[in-house]
């Protein structure tokens, strides 16, 4: 679980998107961010919160949501992610965990009774002056939108 809690400065990162476009934290400023770490590309369940997210895209949109999906995969898997299910927001390269790390969100899992350290899926919703306003750290994939805006 992430050591980041609401109230504090999120921290400020530097990659490149699928495309190879740089993006930082400091790209949202003044705009309200929603920023997902997600185990990896094309799986079952990450698959269905990236649909999740695409297909209520507009509804985010509306609240003055911005979204920035994180994985440590390759450029080419996130350009065959986005591509496969059409996905309107950008995916960040991580694959020296430097993201992941700083977020906290890399750790012990369990799957299929088989314990292991991967990125456990959290979304960190970020406001206009970079501070964590909420950490979903359970997130539910097939309604992740509406965890998002219950909010």
């Amino acid at each position: 679980m992430t050591h980041l809690k609401p109230g504090e400065k999120a921290p400020n990162f530097k990659t490149i998107d699928e495309q190879g476009k740089p993006v930082s934290l400091t790209d949202f400023k003044g705009k309200k961010l929603v920023l997902y770490f997600y185990p990896a590309d094309n799986t079952p369940t990450c698959t269905v919160e990236a649909c999740n997210l695409r297909d209520n895209f507009e509804a985010l949109r509306k609240a003055g949501y911005h979204v920035l999906g994180v994985s440590p995969d390759s450029a080419t898997k996130h350009q065959n992610f986005i591509k496969k299910h059409s996905l309107p927001f950008p995916l960040l390269m991580d694959e020296d965990h430097a993201i992941i790390k700083a977020y906290g969100v890399w750790g012990p899992k369990v799957t299929f009774g088989k314990a292991y350290d991967g990125l456990l899926r959290t979304t960190f919703i970020i406001n206009e002056k970079g501070i964590i306003e909420r950490v979903i750290d359970k997130v539910e994939s097939k309604r992740h939108t509406e965890q998002i805006l219950e909010g």
